[in-house]
């Protein structure tokens, strides 16, 4: 304990400047709340960190919310404006010394991998829990944030993260994914995995390309291998790698990666595709190609948007930008002052506010109090000894900045920047999508105006759309168009200036994948109600009705029904039923609405099924008909084929068109039923002679006109059907026809058969039933009285 003060106050005093001097940065000492932490003893096991580097990890979205990893761990949610305990684990849940390998924030959770388990604290319930799941032990967890709240797209994001062990042999390596988080974890497998040599270098969510990517190592070098089409097809450019990396993902999901040891700075602008190493340079002029031959050895680093900061054990803080072009990121150092100790670390405040961060221990109490250097890096970069540029930029604006879009299939989108640059000063924008196997965009620029102070306003218009719908490449190229993807859209300047701090890359988010505003609604112009066939009075009144036993089915698997169905009839979910004459061949009209403006009549495909199971209906084409060439799905084998998978039947994932010849399933029965509507075909419902209420649910198929599942509900009522007659209609004929001849024959023989001997009898008989019908009815009404 006493050595640890002593090395804190030779850091105090090296972080004073020499008299005179201008000071990089000012020393500030936090040690607030003592008062109300004073009395707190460690309760539990304190983490700790084994490295011998330090590292300081920020919240993206949180931005006063950080973890510090060093001989001791500090968890802040006030950007470490209170002094600290060490941050501790309980004992009930850990055994041993408590070592720290790896931490991510998984939306408002912390995850830790502490002695290769993964365990989550809730810091707003102060909870711990161990995460399920994994069985084998894990050294790394990873994963990424997003920040646009309440965006489903975006908690997707936040909630999936990796675990795995590091330099584990990738054929053999347990891998383990959670969808929640990090609550509960299952098995990974990488789909080449088997096939891969070389040990892992970790497994990252590289959402700016959609992708998975591995991390390979091979003989000292590094690759990155990826998940889906069109780069699963190779392995990325390969790099040296002569000791473990750690890899830094700096936020918001622009391809950029930075690969770093204490001997190593490396940075990839295009998700590992290209990792190239950091220059070292001054005034312009490259010192070092890399850090190595410059003989520095890091010992923490942080990163911002466009910003990256490296403090070494030599004492030096040097600083960068990350640039949009190859080759074009480079760190400068700042002036000297003494600013190192084996406890500092980085962390920016903001673009343009640096912070050096180191903790002090307090002989009189286990709460620590923390050192602060804040560097203002504008300021610093205006010594004339930088040699550094003047910024060549005024403004840069874009309406898209710091948004998020959503781009659903067969949309476009149209942004604009605005561009000032300073008098007699050229400037060439990049505009660029991390992205481009799935996005593709159309640029052009314009002198809009001029600002008071004479200098030239520039325009620049940006089109964006799904790159199958430009047309511009092979299908090799280009990624599946039927998986949502997602780009980040970045608007830079080619050779940026360093000293542009504050002049930060304009960028957006576009999902390119499900619209959720987007809505199906079923045409009802006339209903049963309107018609005066039903009374909404009586459909609202708790409305039910029958179907028979032999007019609906329970659906493959089931038994067949034993009863009548008695249905409620919800008027609040489909108020009147549409109406529909049942000797008319039917399809419904279905309008996509876009929130509450209407976008278009669909005419994709989809497919109907009647809620209840009411089978009275049929459809007017074969497969035959309807040009298949090869079998078609129908709702018995979808069903079948769905009975325990946990998935919707049939819906665009599980479509397969039968337009196009299939070798797995040929055309064998060209005379069933076609029950796909919509499309290319004009293929309608024919209802039976029945009268009533159908409850449809719709579905849309095509998985080319929409990311989204288009589904509906609706109601309508059939009428005009007559009963069913009990004989068959030539049975019925001939009966009819025998009644009209015996009343003939009868109308003719009567007469003759009244006036003859033979009839006389008759009349007589028919007196005496007289006679004996009125006896009988005088003798009742005598016994009533």
């Amino acid at each position: 304990m006493l050595m640890s003060i002593l090395i804190a106050v030779a850091a105090t005093l090296r972080l004073w400047p020499l008299v005179g001097a201008q000071p990089l940065c000012r020393v500030r000492k936090v040690r607030t709340g003592k008062v109300f932490n004073g009395g707190q003893q460690v309760h539990g096991g304190v983490l700790y960190f084994p490295s011998t580097t330090t590292c300081l990890i920020k919240h993206p979205c949180e931005k006063t919310t950080a973890l510090y990893l060093g001989r001791q761990v500090f968890f802040t949610r006030d950007n470490f404006e209170y002094s600290l305990l060490p941050l501790t684990i309980p004992t009930s849940i850990m055994v041993g010394r408590p070592e720290v390998t790896s931490a991510h924030f998984a939306g408002s959770h912390l995850l830790l991998v502490v002695n290769q388990r993964v365990y989550m604290y809730n810091y707003k319930a102060g909870l711990w829990n161990t995460s399920e799941g994994i069985q084998h032990p894990v050294s790394h967890v990873s994963g990424d944030n997003c920040c646009f709240v309440g965006n489903t797209f975006c908690l997707e994001i936040s909630n999936s993260v990796f675990a795995y062990l590091h330099g584990e042999q990738i054929s053999q390596a347990n891998i383990y994914f959670s969808n929640n988080g990090g609550f509960s974890f299952q098995k990974f497998t990488y789909e080449r995995q088997a096939e891969l040599v070389g040990s892992l270098g970790g497994i990252f969510f590289l959402h700016a390309l959609s992708q998975v990517g591995l991390l390979v190592i091979n003989n000292r070098k590094g690759m990155f291998a990826y998940s889906d089409h069109p780069l699963n097809r190779s392995l990325g450019l390969a790099f040296d790698y002569n000791e473990t990396l750690e890899v830094l993902i700096p936020p918001g999901q622009r391809g950029l990666l930075i690969l770093w040891s204490q001997n190593n700075l490396f940075l990839s602008l295009n998700a590992g595709q290209i990792v190239e190493t950091i220059q070292v340079q001054k005034g312009g002029q490259t010192l070092h190609p890399s850090i190595f031959g410059a003989n520095i050895t890091i010992h923490t680093i942080a990163a911002y948007e466009n910003g990256l900061a490296v403090l070494t054990r030599e004492d030096h803080l040097y600083y960068g930008s990350l640039g949009v072009l190859s080759g074009s990121s480079s760190i400068i150092k700042f002036p000297d002052q003494q600013v190192w100790s084996q406890g500092a670390a980085l962390m920016f405040l903001n673009p343009g506010k640096l912070q050096i961060l180191t903790p002090l221990p307090d002989a009189a109490s286990p709460v620590y109090d923390f050192q602060k250097c804040v560097v203002n890096i504008q300021a610093t970069l205006m010594d004339p000894d930088l040699h550094v540029e003047k910024c060549k930029i005024e403004l840069m604006y874009g309406n898209f900045e710091g948004k998020m879009y959503t781009m659903d299939m067969n949309s476009q989108l149209e942004v604009t920047a605005v561009l000032i640059p300073r008098p007699d000063a050229s400037l060439i924008p990049q505009v660029m999508v991390s992205n481009p196997y799935s996005l593709g965009l159309k640029t052009s620029i314009y002198e809009s105006d001029n600002t008071y102070e004479g200098n030239v306003l520039y325009k620049l218009y940006i089109r964006l759309k799904q790159q199958h719908h430009w047309g511009w490449f092979d299908p090799n190229f280009t990624s599946s168009i039927k998986r949502p993807t997602m780009s980040t859209l970045t608007v830079d300047i080619a050779n940026k200036e360093i000293s542009c701090v504050d002049l930060k890359p304009l960028t957006a988010l576009i999902s390119i994948g499900c619209d959720r505003e987007k809505k199906l609604i079923v045409q009802n112009k006339i209903s049963a109600c309107s018609a005066g066939v039903l009374d909404p009075r009586v459909l609202q009144d708790n409305y039910t009705y029958v179907i028979k036993k032999g007019s609906y089915d329970l659906g493959p698997g089931r038994e067949s029904a034993k009863g009548d169905l008695l249905v409620s009839y919800p008027f609040k979910d489909f108020g009147c039923p549409g109406l529909v004459y049942y000797e008319t061949p039917w399809k419904p009209v279905i309008e996509l609405w876009h929130g509450n403006e209407f976008a278009e009549l669909v005419e994709a495909e989809f497919v109907l099924r009647e809620v209840h199971g009411l089978r009275t209906f049929s459809y007017a084409l074969t497969a035959k008909d309807a040009g298949c060439r090869s079998q078609p799905q129908n709702w018995s084998s979808v069903l079948q084929s769905a009975l325990g998978s946990g998935r919707a039947p049939w819906s665009r994932e599980s479509y397969v068109s039968c337009h196009s010849p299939s070798s797995q399933t040929p055309l064998r029965w060209p005379d069933v039923q076609y029950q796909i509507l919509g499309g290319r075909t004009d293929n309608r419902v024919i209802f039976k002679q029945w009268n009533g209420i159908y409850v449809f649910h719709l579905s849309v198929l095509d998985p080319y006109y929409s990311y989204c599942r288009l589904e509906t509900t609706f109601s309508i009522y059939v009428y005009g059907a007559y009963p069913l007659s009990l004989f068959a209609p030539g049975v019925t004929i001939v009966l009819l026809v025998a009644s009209m001849l015996l009343a003939m024959w009868l109308a003719h023989i009567l007469p003759k058969l009244l006036c003859a001997h033979g009839g006389l009898k008759i009349k007589e008989a028919y007196r005496e039933l007289r006679r004996r019908c009125h006896g009988l009815c005088h003798c009742c009404r005598g016994r009533q009285h």
